[in-house]
């Protein structure tokens, strides 16, 4: 009496794409942006009330402007994700906030008292200091084999301080 063995394929399901798009994104090195602004986070630097005020991420580089991408792998399926970064949000500290898609302008002495181009604000009131903070909004976007979806927003936040003070100007 013999015993034979025969070897039958598994019929376990593909895995499920969006759970492979996401083990690619914890694979991903994301960062807060590094604050670039003007005045800077310094005693010895004080904006003033109704001058420009400007903002941008200091040093872009992918892992805090992006893109980044990834690939992963399993079952015979393979999901590739994209992430950039959509908006900075920038709550100046004052109860107002400021949305700029892109990196911004950094600040240049030879642009004077001129606004920003693209990210920049004027407080209207002095403030010692002022927290300001910056949040990075990331669009993840998947596809596998004709299949294609997005993840949620990711989001990052750093901040700084700056001090606005008030300019008086006395007659005699």
């Amino acid at each position: 009496m013999g015993r034979e063995l025969y070897w039958a394929p598994s019929e376990a399901a593909a895995p499920d794409p969006v759970d492979l798009a996401r083990r690619a994104v914890s694979r991903m090195d994301f960062a807060a942006v590094d604050i670039g602004i003007v005045p800077q986070d310094d005693p010895d630097h004080v904006g003033v009330v109704g001058m420009p005020v400007w903002m941008w991420v200091e040093n872009p580089a992918p892992a805090t402007v992006g893109p980044l991408a990834e690939s992963v792998s399993a079952g015979g399926v393979t999901v590739t994700v994209e992430a950039r970064m959509e908006r900075v949000v920038w709550d100046m500290g004052d109860g107002n906030t400021v949305s700029c898609t892109g990196p911004g302008t950094p600040y240049r002495e030879s642009f004077g008292g001129e606004a920003s181009p693209d990210c920049g604000y004027r407080y209207e009131t002095q403030g010692n200091p002022y927290t300001v903070t910056a949040t990075s909004y990331w669009t993840i976007r998947w596809e596998s084999d004709g299949e294609a979806g997005s993840l949620p927003v990711q989001e990052l936040t750093a901040s700084t301080q700056i001090t606005i003070g008030e300019v008086q100007v006395l007659r005699q």
